[in-house]
């Protein structure tokens, strides 16, 4: 993918007059602040519809300093996109590497967070790759390929949770992980924005039930 952003550090910022220059931390913090901001928009409106007003608005910066950071609003997204995968994945490993657990109670115990977390914010927000599935056909060109490297990276990780159930016998047939974990987004995508329109977390419960028992 060529549309790897360079490290802070790399980046030229020319201190205005009689401002003193603005340490690697202040960039790093603004440009993270930028995503942050990207990311909750992003994840409410869609790319589409995100203007850069209001994820500049979010953090009170001047629209400079994103141009700044971001040649376009197309890299910014990139960037977003990134960020939210690499999240995605970490929130992921704490449930399903948590060995306390049987692997499918690791797989229940993310489904109920999942329901947490969207009630928190009243169902305004679902899942940015979700999301941005919908509009794929409109996006630009990159951002396919990277939605498709962020699932196979999530499914992976659904899929050695699945061979563990596998092993000790919590899972019956002898359809392939990998294979069980692709069904399992599938499903789980439409689910979160079934939660999105009924502003509730019985979806994802519903979807969970019925996943579960086909595999049991």
């Amino acid at each position: 993918m060529s549309n790897d952003l360079p490290a802070v550090s790399d980046v030229q910022n020319k201190p205005r007059r009689g401002r003193p220059p603005r340490t690697a931390r202040e960039l790093t913090d603004t440009r993270e602040a930028l995503i942050r901001s990207g990311l909750e928009v992003i994840t409410e409106m869609g790319y589409l519809a995100a203007g850069i007003d209001a994820v500049i608005k979010n953090i009170a910066v001047p629209k400079g300093s994103f141009y700044h950071y971001f040649k376009s609003k197309q890299e910014f997204g990139m960037a977003v996109l990134t960020a939210y995968g690499s999240f995605f994945a970490h929130k992921l490993d704490k449930f399903l590497l948590n060995t306390g657990l049987s692997p499918l109670e690791r797989m229940a115990a993310f489904v109920r967070h999942a329901g947490h977390a969207m009630a928190k914010f009243e169902f305004s927000r679902g899942c940015l790759v979700g999301n941005l599935l919908q509009e794929s056909p409109h996006l630009p060109d990159d951002f396919p390929e990277k939605l498709k490297t962020i699932l196979d990276d999530w499914e992976s990780r659904v899929a050695c949770c699945l061979e563990d159930a596998q092993r000790c016998g919590e899972i019956c047939g002898d359809m392939p992980p990998a294979l069980l974990a692709q069904v399992f987004w599938s499903g789980w995508e439409g689910a979160v924005m079934r939660a999105k329109l009924f502003r509730s977390a019985e979806p994802l419960d519903q979807f969970w039930a019925y996943f579960r028992h086909s595999i049991q």
